[in-house]
């Protein structure tokens, strides 16, 4: 197995890659510290606001995620089977993760916040074999069990009595904290080819379902620029981020790249306000803060914290929206120290960022990282200039990029040719390199930190049986703040009011997909073609925002 000081010492000159013909990213992020003797070392801090503080060490989670490997293999699963992980942030969630990738599995993260028909539709579209949840979650997922996917296990974690099943029901359900207690260690670790598939991710599909996103075990090799010219590491960090391992964002920046260094992670789980952030970094000594632009906002807007009361904190991060060059200001005089921003994507993580060795333009993505092949290409298919608006796009040798679309071959080859990765975001270059985000020509709605597809929103509203048709909007009713709304047309006759939508919404999507306000329509403005005019409609709300506020 390499190692990453092997790594590191390739691409020390200049950014040269040399990629190792067998790689397993559980060995780098977790073995190869226990046999450098640092299996001591903390990995993982989880602060749950119920269940107290909880501590793993390296040799700890090696150990677990060794039993995860015998359970799975006792359950029949091969290599490349899917197990989907719908856990909170708790010392089970890598256990799992890092489990799979031991055994050669295919780890498939979803977020705690997607409704139980959502996660049937992933189960079913994965092909999953196991899922992977908490005992307190088994209620609103327990109607996963009537559905017709490829489950055979269901391992739930957590405290509390496990549920009692009718006789009928061919899925185990097993107790996760027992068998993690009582397992043999199986420390057996999968030396697979370095371009082995290792997880796949779901993203918001433009057709209105999720789409996976297929990784290699390489990606992993593919983010050490971000670890070099993002993250800034030095030895001894220790990384609090606010947010979710079940997101591709966190996966990689608060569990994948800080363990792969030797880093410790903390994370929390539960109830939180503005002020458990800089409470959490004071407590333990944290060096690197990682959030999205809205928990900085909340940090400033809502307490009185600065820099006196964090004086461990050196670094901090975001991404997953554009940060206003009013906050980056704000923290700045606040906190003494700038929040260098990144753009990744489910299909390549984080490639374009700001760094330490340049300074921040305001309204800047940054710097695309060295080590990575990516080109604006214009109309014509050719470089862009600078100045030149032009789509992002990446060489298809790029360690860091995506395997393939999870069993959608045509938009795989959509996206996939001619020597590129087709981004469908675009951007421009200036003169001195730094690159400006214009986004996506799509409709995608970035709202508190997610990215949305309006079409996935609209599918699920329209099986309401009043809702003769539906829009989905990204309304922007002041500054960083951003709201999915539903713009409705009701079929004849219907009474249905606006919370009976919000409802709706809130049971069928996620949390954050669903509806916070709603319009309606007796017809939507269109195209000669029956297109719907979305930037002519949010034209029209934000026309009629002022003048409710005018009145």
């Amino acid at each position: 197995m390499i190692k990453f000081n092997d790594l590191l010492n390739q691409t020390a000159n200049g950014w040269k890659w040399t990629i190792p013909e067998n790689f397993n990213i559980a060995y780098a992020c977790v073995r190869q510290h226990v046999e450098q003797g640092k299996g001591s070392n903390v990995a993982l801090i989880i602060e749950d606001d119920k269940q107290g503080t909880t501590e793993l060490s390296y040799s700890q989670l090696d150990t677990l995620s060794g039993r995860f490997v015998y359970t799975l293999k006792e359950l029949g699963l091969s290599s490349d089977d899917r197990v989907l992980i719908r856990l909170p942030n708790s010392a089970e969630y890598p256990v799992s993760f890092f489990g799979c990738l031991k055994q050669g599995a295919i780890a498939v993260p979803t977020s705690t916040l997607l409704s139980a028909p959502e996660v049937a539709y992933l189960a079913k579209d994965s092909g999953a074999k196991v899922l992977v949840t908490a005992k307190s979650m088994w209620p609103e997922l327990k109607s996963i069990l009537e559905e017709d996917t490829q489950l055979t296990a269901v391992l739930l974690s957590g405290s509390g009595d496990m549920p009692e099943l009718d006789d009928d029901i061919k899925i185990k359900v097993l107790d996760l904290d027992a068998l993690l207690n009582d397992s043999p260690n199986d420390d057996t670790i999968v030396n697979c080819s370095v371009n082995a598939p290792a997880y796949l991710v779901y993203t918001s599909g433009t057709t209105g379902y999720p789409k996976g996103v297929l990784h290699a075990h390489r990606s992993l090799i593919g983010r050490l620029p971000a670890s070099k010219f993002w993250f800034d590491f030095k030895e001894g960090d220790r990384i609090m981020h606010s947010g979710k391992f079940n997101w591709t964002y966190v996966l990689g920046s608060a569990l994948m790249d800080p363990l792969f260094h030797g880093h410790t992670v903390i994370v929390h789980e539960g109830a939180n306000d503005a002020s458990t952030w800089p409470k959490l970094i004071a407590k333990h000594d944290c060096t690197i803060f990682i959030g999205v632009p809205t928990i900085y906002r909340q940090i400033i807007q809502k307490t009185e914290f600065s820099g006196a009361d964090v004086p461990s904190l050196r670094h901090c991060m975001s991404a997953g929206e554009h940060l206003s060059d009013e906050m980056l200001h704000a923290w700045n005089d606040r906190f003494g120290m700038d929040v260098y921003e990144a753009i990744g994507m489910s299909e390549f993580s984080y490639y374009i960022s700001q760094n330490k060795q340049q300074p921040i333009r305001p309204g800047a993505a940054g710097f695309i990282q060295p080590g990575h092949g990516v080109v604006l290409l214009n109309e014509e298919n050719k470089p862009a200039v600078a100045g030149e608006e032009g789509m992002i796009a990446i060489s298809e040798d790029d360690p860091g990029l995506f395997l393939n679309y999870w069993q959608l071959p045509q938009e795989t080859a959509k996206a996939r040719h001619s020597g590129y990765f087709y981004t469908g975001d675009y951007a421009r270059i200036d003169e001195d390199g730094y690159i400006w985000f214009v986004g996506r020509k799509d409709d995608i709605i970035n709202t508190f930190g997610y990215r949305v597809s309006p079409h996935e929103i609209e599918r699920v509203i329209k099986t309401h049986p009043d809702v003769a048709d539906c829009v989905a909007l990204g309304e922007e009713l002041g500054k960083d703040k951003v709201l999915v709304s539903a713009c409705i047309i009701l079929t004849p006759d219907a009474t249905t009011t606006e919370q009976e939508i919000l409802a709706f919404g809130s049971d069928n999507l996620a949390k954050y997909k669903a509806p916070k306000i709603v319009h309606f329509y007796d017809d939507f403005p269109r195209t000669k073609n029956g297109k719907v005019l979305r930037k002519q409609m949010l034209a029209d709300l934000a026309e009629k925002q002022l003048a409710t506020q005018g009145a």
